[in-house]
């Protein structure tokens, strides 16, 4: 029998799992003194081979939690391969960033000095609610007044780092915050902003069920808080799209 279909049938905690990849990782990080929040990226703390290691492990564990539905996986076609399928969703899809490293940036030098609006968006938006792990859909908006001397990134760029960020579960204001803070490092503009509304399928899907809401919330940075007219410039132009 492989390991993974031995993984499949197990309950025994972590703790108890002689050489579980899951309890190896984070014992590492915890040795490093390194937080592993469910937004946190821990790439560097991962070997070679771990990444499909843990990946088998969490399909085991789906199978525990199919079975502990009472889900005939064995008698019912539609749910035979469904542990597998959804660890490599879990792991290589909507929690993929929290595994690999960031995205490789195309930079160029600001020749012509640009210190102009610059505006990228919508940039389609999927990532988890980290309380339920349903998802969050949505359109994000980029404001950027370059720094006449610092360097400018590929457009595609902020798309990338964007899916980055928002592919772990989490919080809507705490993402937005997270994005807005590696932009920041890695432009380095004289002024940043950041707008997204999105659909949340905890609010959708459960509880109260309303399918209308929308949650919207912005991040302003350097001449964006400070200028009035430059936030009102950026926000109306982005209007048309935002509603």
């Amino acid at each position: 029998m492989s390991a993974v279909k031995l993984a499949s049938v197990s309950t025994t905690p972590d703790a108890e799992i002689p050489d579980s990849v899951s309890q190896r990782i984070r014992e590492r990080l915890t040795k490093a003194g390194v937080r592993f929040h469910a937004n946190d990226n821990i790439a560097r703390h991962l070997e070679p081979g771990e990444l499909e290691q843990l990946r088998a492990e969490v399909e085991g564990r789906v199978q525990d939690l199919l079975e502990s539905l009472v889900i005939d996986t064995a008698g019912d076609h539609n749910t035979r391969d469904t542990a597998e399928r959804v660890a490599r969703m879990f792991v290589d899809e909507v929690f993929r960033g929290r595994y690999v490293p960031e995205p490789r940036l195309t930079q160029f030098p600001n020749v012509e000095h640009l210190n102009e609006l610059m505006i990228v968006g919508p940039v389609i938006i999927r990532s988890t609610c980290s309380h339920h792990l349903c998802p969050i859909f949505g359109k994000l908006w980029v404001g950027v007044m370059p720094n006449e001397h610092s360097n400018l990134i590929g457009l595609s760029k902020y798309a990338r780092l964007a899916d980055w960020i928002m592919s772990r579960p989490q919080i809507q204001e705490e993402a937005v915050a997270r994005l807005a803070d590696l932009l920041q490092e890695r432009v380095q503009p004289d002024g940043l902003a950041l707008v997204m509304e999105a659909d949340h399928f905890c609010l959708h899907w459960r509880g109260i069920k309303d399918t209308e809401s929308k949650m919207t919330n912005s991040v302003m940075r350097g001449s964006f808080l400070k200028d009035v007219n430059l936030r009102r410039e950026f926000l109306s132009l982005i209007g048309s799209d935002h509603h």
